[in-house]
């Protein structure tokens, strides 16, 4: 089932773990980059490897490809517990290849940059990689652009597209950083979901409940799906009609989609 939310927990605090992986979250991420310290960066990994359990799986974000750690976070990889890793500063080819290489059974890697966008199309049909996950708040910096849902449309229009041309799962998009203000979180995943996100980073436990709800089918959308499908089913393969408009197989297609998702998510 595809994750909807993903929460980051600092590997620099262990005692965190364990309660953020009860917080309800699709998955976790266990963060040794910028949630760390560089002088405790051997302590979290340390820290993290001691704890990991495959009967609790969750994924890490490492350091990234050209810092002084990422050599030393490789060995993370192939560990028992480990689902996948997170890649900061995503931009070439050549560091999804190592993290293969290592072991990596999943990557998702993190387009932080205009180098890491304007690669995202290769990066996406890499080995091992899952989905892409957009660092806006990075991105924007390194763009030197105002971040705002105007000016980085085109930017996730982008990670859509190449997502769905590489056959890999819709893309994660980035932090909302009020994490106590459900509603704006609530706005800005549906904001997301309509662009065809499939999840979003969470910085905080309050966040997820709001990221789920924006995900799921609203009662009414359930309803609209549930006599698309009825229709389609009494018209035994002629035409479709609902509600006066003719529903072709694409629209049917999407109802069925909500309905299974819905299902699942039971």
């Amino acid at each position: 089932m595809l994750e909807r939310s993903y929460l980051f927990v600092p590997g620099n605090r262990p005692e965190r773990f364990d309660k953020a992986c009860a917080a309800g979250a699709d998955a976790v991420i266990v963060d040794l980059e910028d949630a760390v310290p560089p002088a405790d960066k051997q302590a979290a990994r340390d820290a993290l490897a001691a704890w990991l359990s495959p009967q609790q799986p969750v994924l890490v974000r490492i350091n990234g490809f050209e810092s002084a750690w990422f050599e030393d976070d490789l060995v993370l990889c192939a560990v028992p517990g480990v689902a996948g890793i997170v890649l900061p500063k995503a931009e070439h080819e050549a560091a999804l290849a190592r993290l293969d290489a290592a072991g990596a059974t999943a990557i998702l890697p993190l387009i932080e940059s205009g180098l890491g966008l304007w690669n995202a199309a290769a990066l996406a049909r890499m080995p091992r990689v899952q989905r892409l996950v957009f660092g806006s708040i990075d991105f924007s910096l390194d763009l030197n652009i105002q971040e705002s849902h105007e000016t980085l449309l085109h930017a996730r229009s982008q990670l859509v597209l190449a997502s769905r041309v590489a056959g890999i799962a819709a893309p994660v998009d980035g932090v909302t950083t009020s994490f106590d203000d459900p509603v704006r979180v609530h706005g800005d995943t549906l904001r997301a979901r309509a662009l065809g996100f499939g999840g979003k980073l969470c910085i905080h436990p309050k966040q997820v409940a709001p990221v789920h709800e924006a995900f799921a089918p609203t009662a009414a959308e359930l309803d609209w799906a549930g006599r698309v499908v009825a229709a389609a089913e009494a018209a035994q393969g002629g035409a479709v009609a609902l509600d006066g408009k003719m529903v072709d197989r694409p629209v049917i297609l999407i109802a069925q989609q909500m309905l299974e998702e819905a299902r699942r998510r039971k």
